[in-house]
């Protein structure tokens, strides 16, 4: 208690309260766009709960990532070398988060490509459940998790300041799960550009665990920019059947 109520008049942890803030809602941002995909696909009436529950889930999951800080920092120690670049388990979690990300991005691509969705070489089974769609959000948040959390620690050395941005974080998350899944969901064209922009994380996930550092600001100004012109589209349509409408 008396290191909470230290921090709290202290002006330097509040600076780093929210950048650390800040961080996280702009890397949940990744985590929103893949919820919202996987969600989207189970029955209506579950997808809320799902989103809910994945999200709450997600919270324990980081508190209890965060309750383990020493042995995080350790996954940076390089287990091998490969080529001469030492892999730690850091690496190896981003390179399977990376992985896991592109394979589901271009499942779901082909899936919405394909003419005829049958049986294919992605999936056997094409149908979402419940409990696939929780486990597969755990999964990758711990993937994301990991990062954070290590990016965390070069920035303070105070867990409670972690936990509270986590909290704020989820917070955050939970509001604005339900109103993002539903604008994906009511334009296929954005459901296209989110898997394109899993894509790419997953891409760059993957280079991650390879040392090469690609910087986070580039990944959202592109993905900024993209959204900006599929908005300009959005535009241009909604003019266009204005336009029909009044013939």
């Amino acid at each position: 208690m008396d290191q909470i109520a230290a921090l709290a008049v202290d002006p330097a942890a509040w600076v780093a309260l929210i950048t650390l803030i800040a961080m996280e809602v702009v890397l949940g941002i990744d985590n929103l766009i893949f919820i919202s995909i996987l969600t989207n696909k189970l029955p209506e009436a579950d997808r809320a709960r799902a989103r809910r529950i994945g999200i709450g889930l997600a919270l324990f999951l980081r508190l209890a990532l965060l309750g383990t800080v020493s042995w995080m920092v350790q996954l940076t120690t390089p287990l091998f070398t490969v080529f001469g670049h030492g892999f730690s388990w850091r690496d190896l979690i981003l390179m399977a988060g990376g992985l896991f990300l592109v394979w589901k991005a271009t499942k779901e691509i082909h899936h919405h490509v394909d003419p005829d969705p049958n049986e294919d070489m992605f999936e056997a089974k094409t149908t979402q459940t419940f409990a696939a769609a929780i486990g597969q959000i755990l999964l990758l948040d711990m993937v994301f998790s990991v990062d954070s959390i290590i990016t965390a620690v070069g920035m303070t050395e105070h867990v409670p300041i972690m936990i509270a941005a986590v909290i704020v974080t989820v917070a955050v998350m939970m509001v604005a799960a339900d109103p993002l899944a539903n604008f994906i969901n009511k334009n296929p064209t954005i459901v296209m550009l989110a898997l394109g922009f899993l894509l790419m994380i997953g891409t760059t996930l993957i280079a991650e665990s390879f040392g090469a550092h690609v910087p986070k600001g580039y990944i959202y100004a592109a993905m900024a920019f993209s959204a900006g012109i599929e908005a300009l589209n959005m535009f241009a349509r909604r003019a266009r059947q204005r336009r029909r409408v009044k013939k």
